[in-house]
């Protein structure tokens, strides 16, 4: 079997709810054109993904795929997957980690499709479900914090992670609100998105261990390594970062030998693909340390993400940004929590959704070859 063709079809992703995400990143857009990239064979089967998300559409990378990616892949075995994503890792100056990361997705749900069973069985499955937690958007007032928090415990969610108003005075109340009003045993984290210095860090950070907090996420800049160091000698809540830090694999490296992270931190978008997401995991294991899966950008991604997470045992839960609806867009049956809060493994072959195709059709802007 040979790979004959990739293509990206652009796509409308029409009246999404307008959300703001903290850390420079701006509010979503109302309208974004989605990619489907397709992996095409000579023995007809396809391999999927899709690349954009409601705040980038697929437009902004998507010819750097064709242009720079496409060339690594024509007329390769689609199985031999990691010999492509080092040709394509040679190319990463001229592209992006999600062009990166689309393409591998692709041939990862195409190799499930050969081998007639999900990724994570072909990668080697260790569970068949993972608890999930709601990560918020940044909202303007405490007291809407509070009602989401409540819902979200009510609904059955395990945890509940919050993206604060800032400046950082504000998010000590915040913070402090919102555990008085789910109880001290409930899980919550905080994801500061990298908006406080030093100090302010400690203080927070100080502040949310007294309060229970589970995890301290990006308190800092996302390639502030010797303040993280600092910070996590100080402290003692888990710090979670990584999720931004710039480069591949070998990126994790130096926050693993100065000690700079409790856990790494990634995804198949951001990161370039399932491949090195599963290599950082396995690396993160033989430190004794976790590798927490941040959510992956679109529902397709998502499903990614969780086959990843179902083959790998050091990860605590699957992240669900809020409002839900907002995040999820192409896929019938999209993935849903159960009445324990947890999300089951999929089961069909390949990453297992069902891709809206009659949708995209309907929608779509673009061919590009």
């Amino acid at each position: 079997m040979k790979i004959t063709d990739v293509t990206l079809t652009l796509f409308k992703w029409e009246n999404i709810p307008i959300v703001y995400h903290m850390g420079g990143a701006g509010s979503s857009s109302p309208e974004v054109q989605m990619g489907l990239v397709t992996i095409h064979t000579d023995e007809g089967v396809e391999g999927h993904s899709f690349l954009g998300a409601s705040m980038r559409g697929a437009n902004l990378d998507g010819l750097t795929l064709i242009e720079k990616l496409k060339p690594c892949c024509i007329g390769q075995n689609p199985l031999n997957r990691e010999h492509i994503y080092r040709e394509m890792w040679r190319r990463n100056r001229h592209t992006t980690l999600r062009c990166i990361g689309a393409i591998d997705v692709a041939l990862w749900d195409l190799g499930g499709k050969i081998a007639n069973m999900p990724v994570h069985q072909l990668l080697g499955t260790y569970r068949q479900s993972i608890p999930t937690y709601a990560s918020s958007p940044t909202h303007k007032d405490i007291a809407t914090y509070i009602d989401e928090a409540q819902a979200i415990k009510a609904q059955g969610f395990p945890g509940y992670k919050i993206h604060p108003p800032t400046p950082w005075e504000r998010d000590l109340k915040c913070v402090e609100a919102v555990r008085k009003a789910v109880g001290d045993d409930y899980m919550l984290m905080l994801d500061s998105a990298w908006g406080y210095n030093y100090k302010q860090a400690v203080k927070v950070g100080r502040a949310i261990e007294e309060l229970n907090y589970h995890w301290y996420e990006d308190p800092l800049g996302a390639d502030d390594i010797t303040h993280y160091t600092e910070l996590r000698e100080k402290l003692d809540i888990q710090i979670i970062a990584t999720e931004y830090s710039w480069g591949g694999l070998e990126a994790y490296v130096p926050w693993l030998l100065m000690k700079a992270t409790d856990a790494l931190r990634g995804d198949v978008a951001v990161k370039g693909g399932i491949t090195p997401c599963v290599k950082a995991a396995h690396l993160a294991e033989a430190f004794g340390m976790n590798y927490e899966v941040h959510h992956g950008g679109n529902s397709l991604n998502n499903w990614a993400n969780l086959n990843v997470i179902m083959h790998i045992r050091n990860t605590e839960m699957f992240e669900v940004i809020l409002p839900d609806g907002a995040q999820k867009y192409g896929i019938i049956d999209d993935l849903k929590i159960d009445k324990n809060g947890h999300i089951a493994a999929p089961t069909a072959p390949g990453l297992g959704a069902k891709i809206d195709f009659d949708l995209i059709k309907k929608k779509t802007v673009a061919v590009i070859r």
